[in-house]
C-alpha cells in the first residue's frame, strides 16, 4: 500500500528600491503613472521580486540575486515579471505547487488602488496559478521612513507551496 505524502512549504520574500528620475514606475508588471521610477539593474519591479524569494525561500532556493545576479549584463533592464515566471518553473521543477501569494506594497505615492486587480492578473499569469491565489495590497507608512519620504518603495511577500507524493 502506497502512503500519500504533503509536506507544506512557507517563503517569505522582501525588496526595497530607491526613486530615480526617468524611469518607468513598474509594480506587478504594471506601468504605473508617476513622476518616477524605481532604480535598479532590471527593470525594479520591487514586488515581483519580493514574490520571487518567497517563492525560492518556499524551495530553499536562495534567492533572486542568485538566480539572476545583477553583475550579469543579460539581466539589464529584465523584465521582472519573465524572472518571477523562471522563478515558477524552477518551484514546479523542484515539484512544488505553487497554492497562495499575498503581497505587500509600502508606498507613500502614488496610490496604487486602482491597479491592484491588474497587478493580481498578471503576477497570477507570470506564476501560472489562478488570479484568486494571488493577494495584492498597498499601505502608506503614515510620512514615516524611508517610503514615507518618498525616497523609494518596498514589498513584501509570503507564499504557501505544496509538495504531495
Amino acid at each position: 500500500m502506497t502512503e500519500a505524502f504533503s509536506a507544506l512549504r512557507i517563503g517569505q520574500g522582501y525588496d526595497v528600491h530607491a526613486f530615480a528620475e526617468g524611469r518607468k514606475l513598474i509594480l506587478g508588471g504594471v506601468d504605473i503613472p508617476h513622476t518616477r521610477g524605481l532604480l535598479g539593474h532590471s527593470d525594479a519591479d520591487v514586488l515581483a521580486h519580493a514574490i520571487s524569494d518567497a517563492l525560492l525561500g518556499g524551495i530553499r532556493g536562495g534567492d533572486i540575486g542568485k538566480l539572476f545576479p545583477d553583475t550579469d549584463p543579460a539581466y539589464k533592464d529584465a523584465d521582472s515579471l519573465k524572472l518571477l515566471s523562471a522563478v515558477a518553473d524552477k518551484v514546479r521543477a523542484e515539484g512544488y505547487t505553487i497554492l497562495d501569494v499575498d503581497s505587500v506594497i509600502a508606498a507613500q505615492a502614488p496610490k496604487l488602488s486602482p491597479y491592484r486587480d491588474a497587478m493580481r492578473e498578471k503576477l497570477a499569469a507570470a506564476m501560472g496559478i489562478s488570479v484568486e491565489n494571488v493577494g495584492v495590497k498597498a499601505t502608506t507608512t503614515e510620512h514615516l521612513g524611508f517610503e514615507g519620504r518618498e525616497e523609494g518603495i518596498s514589498a513584501t511577500a509570503v507564499c504557501l507551496l505544496c509538495r504531495c507524493f
